[in-house]
C-alpha cells in the first residue's frame, strides 16, 4: 500500500456512507454471545434439570394410576420453577442495563473525525484508534504508528509483542503500550477470538463450592434413585401383594423424599438475589457464581493507584539535579517529550498538563513508549539527543542513593520519576547509559474512605495485600496514611527473579513494589498455594494477568478495557468502598444457604436410610407424596425463602457438602430411630399400624421443626415467627387434611407414644451431634 494511500486511510476514515452500506450488510462487530445468560438459557436451565425430570416421571406415574391428591408436589415444583425464572429475567435486566452503563467504546476515524462509539457499532474496514488499556475488540491491521501488545488472554503467554504497520493485532489482545490506527478486517462471528468459542472470562474456570456440590448430589441421585425405585415397587408389588396404586404411590414418597429440590431453588434465588443488590449498588456482576467466592475471601490484593488513592496524579514539584546536561532548557525538553510522546495513562497526562505540549522541528528517530514491564519511556531527536522518563532506580541502577529531598518526598507518599537524557540513540527497546536531568514528584491524594474500608477488612479477618508498580517507600507512605497495618513490611521486586524468590515474599511481606504485570500474577498464585483465598483489584493493563489469575476480580470502572473485560466484578462507581458491601453480600449468600440446607438434607437422608430400611425388612416405605410436600412447604421451603434474604457476614467455615450433611445426619438418624421406636412399641401398648405410621409422621415433623429451630438460633422478630408459624401451620394442616394426608386420629395411646418418644427426642439430638461433630471433624472449605 503506498504512503499516502496509507495516511488518507487513517486520517480519513470511513465515509458516513460506507458506514450504512456495512450496517445493511451486516458487517458489524456485533457479540457473538453476552455476558448473560439468554432469555432461553434461563428458562432451560429451571425448567429442564435432572431434579425435574424425576419429578415430572415421579408425576406422570402417580397420574397413570390415579392418584391425583398426591399430585399436589407439582404445584410446589412448578412454582419453584416460576419464582426461580422470575428472579434470574430480573437479575438479568438489572446486569444488562449496567453493562450499557460500562460497555466498551472504541476510538474510529471517520469523515477525517475522531469519534467514540460502541463496540457492537464497528464495521469492517472502520480504522479505529488503539492506545494503552485499550482492548482490541476486532481482528485488524496496524495501518500507522506503533504498539505493543499482550495476547495472554488468548495464548497464555505474558510477553509483549511489538506490532508496526503490516501486522495483524488479534481481538481480545490488549495495548500494553504506544498508540497506532488500525483497520478492521474481522468483526462478529469471524473474529478470532469468536472463531476460537473463546472470551477474555472463558479462559478462568467457574469454581463453585456450591454447583460442585449439587453435581455431586444429583450424580448420587442419578445412580441410586433408579434402582432404589425399582426395587421398592417389585418388593411392594410382587412380595406384599399391594396394589398397583398403592406400590406406586409408596415408592413415589420414598423417591420424591430424597431430592432435595427446594435447595437448588434457593441457591438460584439466593445468588441471584445478590445479583440483584449488588447492582443497585452500582456493581456490575458479571459471573454469577463470584459472589458466592467472596464469601471465602481472606486476602485481598490492592493494586494503590486508583484504588486507596483517588487516581488523580498531579505535578507537586520539579527537582533539577543537572541543568547543563542537555542543549535545551529542562522545561523545553520536557514540553517536547509530552508533545510527542503517546502515553495516556494518569502519570504521563499530569506531566502533561504540567509540560503543556510543544511542536518542534527536531525529527523524530526512535521511539519508546512506557511499558509496566520496562517502567521506562524515551524519545531520540535528530540533532538533539534521546529524552528518558523512568523510575529512579531504572535511569539511575539499583545501587542508586536518591538525594534527602527526594527520599523526603518518597517517604511522604509521592510518586518520583527521573528525566535523563544522553546523545545515544534508542535501539531495541534497550535503555542506553543516561545522565540524570531533573527529577518530577507526583502525589494523588489518598480516597477520604480508605482509613475505613482497611479497619473493616482488618475487623473481618480479610488480609491486605498492595501490590504496586510505584517505589516500595512510596507505596509504604500511603498505606501509613491509609492506616494499614504492616505498613512498614515491604519489599523491592525488582531483584525478584525466581518463582520461589516471589513465594518467600508473598509469605513475608504486606506491600510489594515495582512489581511487574508477570510478577502480579506470580504473587497472586503464590498466595493461592499457601491455601488463601484471593481477590484482586486493579484498573491497569497492569493487572490483567493478576486479575485472571485472582478467585476472585474487582476492576475500577474508570480503568483500562482489559481490566474491566476480564473482571467478574466492576465497580463502575470506581467507589473502593464499595469492597466491604461485596464482602458481606457473598458471606450474606453462603450463609444463609449453609442455614437452610442442612433443613433440605435431613429429608434426604432419612428417606434413603428408611428406604433400604424398607427393602431389607421387606416392611412398606411409611409416608405418602402429599404427606412430603406438606413437610417440603411449611418446613422447608417456607421457612428457608425468608431466611435466604437475612444479613450475615461471618466467614464460613468448613466445606460445604461436609458441614450440611453433617447438621442434617443427626436429626435423619433420629427419624430412623423414632421410627424403629414406634414399630417395635407400637404392637406391644395396643396399637394399629395406621395410627403408628401418623405418630411416625408426626415425629419426623417435630424433628424436622427441631432442626429449623436449632438452625434459627440466635433468635430475632423474623426467627421467632417463622419457626411459630412453622409449627402451627405443619400441625394444623396435618389436623384439618387429614383425610387428604391419610392420616389416622391419635388414640391416648398413640398420643403418650409421640409424647414420650418426642420427648426423648430432645436431649438425643444433643448426643448425637456431639457424637457426629467428634467423629467427623470440620473440613476446610474448598
Amino acid at each position: 500500500m503506498e504512503i499516502k494511500r496509507v495516511n488518507k486511510l487513517y486520517t480519513e476514515g470511513l465515509s458516513e456512507q460506507e458506514i450504512l452500506l456495512r450496517q445493511e450488510q451486516g458487517l458489524t462487530n456485533a457479540a457473538p454471545e453476552n455476558i448473560t445468560k439468554t432469555t432461553w438459557q434461563i428458562l432451560r436451565e429451571n425448567i429442564f434439570t435432572v431434579f425435574n425430570a424425576f419429578n415430572l416421571v415421579i408425576g406422570i406415574c402417580l397420574a397413570l394410576v390415579g392418584a391425583w391428591t398426591n399430585m399436589v408436589f407439582l404445584v410446589v415444583i412448578l412454582t419453584n420453577i416460576l419464582i426461580g425464572i422470575f428472579q434470574e429475567l430480573h437479575a438479568k435486566r438489572l446486569v444488562e442495563s449496567l453493562r450499557l452503563i460500562s460497555a466498551l467504546k472504541a476510538y474510529v476515524i471517520r469523515d477525517g473525525r475522531e469519534s467514540e462509539v460502541t463496540v457492537e457499532d464497528l464495521v469492517l474496514d472502520d480504522i479505529t484508534v488503539l492506545r494503552m488499556g485499550k482492548q482490541v475488540c476486532a481482528d485488524s491491521v496496524v495501518v500507522y504508528g506503533e504498539i505493543e501488545v499482550n495476547e495472554s488472554l488468548l495464548t497464555g503467554e505474558s510477553d509483549t509483542i511489538v506490532k508496526r504497520p503490516g501486522d495483524t493485532l488479534l481481538s481480545g489482545s490488549f495495548v500494553v503500550s504506544g498508540t497506532c490506527y488500525a483497520k478492521v478486517e474481522h468483526v462478529g462471528a469471524d473474529n478470532f477470538i469468536s472463531k476460537l468459542a473463546m472470551g477474555a472470562k472463558k479462559h478462568k474456570k467457574i469454581t463453585s463450592e456450591l454447583l460442585t456440590s449439587m453435581r455431586k448430589v444429583t450424580k448420587f441421585t442419578g445412580f441410586f434413585i433408579i434402582p432404589v425405585g425399582i426395587l421398592l415397587f417389585l418388593e411392594a408389588y410382587f412380595i406384599r401383594s399391594n396394589s398397583i396404586t398403592l406400590s406406586v404411590v409408596l415408592t413415589s414418597a420414598a423417591l420424591l423424599g430424597m431430592l432435595p429440590k427446594g435447595l437448588v431453588l434457593i441457591i438460584s434465588i439466593s445468588l441471584a438475589t445478590g445479583v440483584i443488590k449488588l447492582s443497585k449498588k452500582n456493581i456490575l456482576v458479571q459471573e454469577m457464581h463470584c459472589i458466592e467466592t467472596l464469601a471465602h475471601v481472606d486476602m485481598l490484593c490492592l493494586d494503590k493507584t486508583g484504588t486507596i488513592t483517588e487516581g488523580k496524579m498531579r505535578v507537586v514539584d520539579v527537582i533539577p539535579l543537572d541543568k547543563n546536561v542537555m542543549p535545551v532548557s529542562f522545561e523545553e525538553a520536557a514540553s517536547y517529550f509530552t508533545g510527542a510522546m503517546d502515553d495516556n495513562n494518569a502519570t504521563f497526562m499530569a506531566l502533561k498538563e504540567h509540560f503543556p505540549s510543544a511542536k518542534t522541528s527536531y525529527k523524530i528517530l526512535a521511539k519508546t513508549p512506557f511499558s509496566s514491564h520496562r517502567k521506562w519511556s524515551g524519545i531520540t531527536f535528530e540533532n538533539l539527543g534521546t529524552i528518558v522518563l523512568g523510575a529512579p532506580e531504572i535511569i539511575m541502577g539499583n545501587d542508586f542513593l536518591p538525594p534527602k529531598e527526594i527520599e523526603k518526598a518518597q517517604k511522604s507518599g509521592q510518586r518520583i520519576l527521573y528525566f535523563g537524557f544522553t546523545t545515544e540513540v534508542l535501539k531495541d527497546d534497550v535503555l542506553p547509559s543516561v545522565k540524570s536531568v531533573a527529577a518530577v514528584s507526583f502525589c494523588d491524594p489518598i480516597r477520604s474512605n480508605a482509613k475505613e474500608t482497611l479497619s473493616f477488612f482488618k475487623n473481618e479477618g480479610v488480609n491486605i495485600k498492595i501490590i504496586s508498580g510505584d517505589n516500595p517507600l512510596t507505596v509504604s507512605s500511603i498505606a501509613e496514611q491509609a492506616g494499614l497495618e504492616g505498613y512498614n513490611s515491604y519489599i523491592d521486586m525488582t531483584n525478584i527473579n525466581t518463582e520461589e524468590e516471589v513465594k518467600e515474599a508473598a509469605a513475608k511481606y504486606k506491600i510489594f513494589g515495582r512489581v511487574t504485570p508477570n510478577q502480579k500474577s506470580q504473587l497472586v498464585k503464590a498466595l493461592q498455594a499457601q491455601g488463601h483465598t484471593v481477590a484482586m483489584t486493579g484498573d491497569g493493563v497492569n493487572d490483567v494477568l493478576a486479575l485472571r489469575e485472582a478467585d476472585c476480580s474487582i476492576a475500577i470502572g474508570a480503568g483500562s478495557d482489559a481490566a474491566r473485560q476480564i473482571s467478574q466484578l466492576v465497580l463502575l462507581d470506581s467507589d473502593f468502598s464499595a469492597l466491604p458491601n461485596i464482602v458481606m453480600e457473598g458471606r450474606r449468600v453462603v450463609n444463609n444457604i449453609r442455614r437452610v440446607a442442612g433443613i433440605f438434607f435431613i429429608k434426604t437422608i432419612y428417606s434413603v436410610l428408611l428406604s433400604i430400611l424398607s427393602i431389607l425388612t421387606l416392611s412398606a416405605f411409611p409416608f405418602i407424596p402429599i404427606q412430603i410436600t406438606l413437610i417440603d412447604a411449611v418446613i422447608e421451603a417456607f421457612p428457608a425463602f425468608f431466611l435466604s434474604f437475612e444479613p450475615s457476614s461471618k466467614k464460613p467455615e468448613g466445606a460445604f457438602l461436609d458441614t450440611v450433611i453433617k447438621k442434617a445426619l443427626p436429626y435423619s438418624l433420629l427419624i430412623l430411630i423414632s421410627y424403629l421406636a414406634v414399630t417395635w412399641l407400637s404392637p406391644a401398648i395396643g396399637i394399629s399400624e395406621a395410627v403408628g405410621k401418623t405418630a411416625v409422621y408426626y415425629l419426623t415433623g417435630f424433628i424436622s421443626l427441631l432442626a429449623l429451630i436449632k438452625s434459627c438460633k440466635p433468635f430475632n422478630k423474623l426467627r421467632v415467627f417463622l419457626c411459630t408459624a412453622s409449627v402451627i401451620g405443619f400441625y394444623a394442616a396435618a389436623y384439618l387434611f387429614s383425610g387428604m394426608l391419610n392420616l389416622e386420629k391419635l388414640t391416648l395411646n398413640g398420643i403418650i407414644l409421640f409424647f414420650g418418644i418426642a420427648a426423648c427426642c430432645v436431649p438425643l439430638q444433643i448426643i448425637l451431634i456431639r457424637m457426629i461433630n467428634k467423629l467427623f471433624p470440620v473440613k476446610k472449605a474448598a
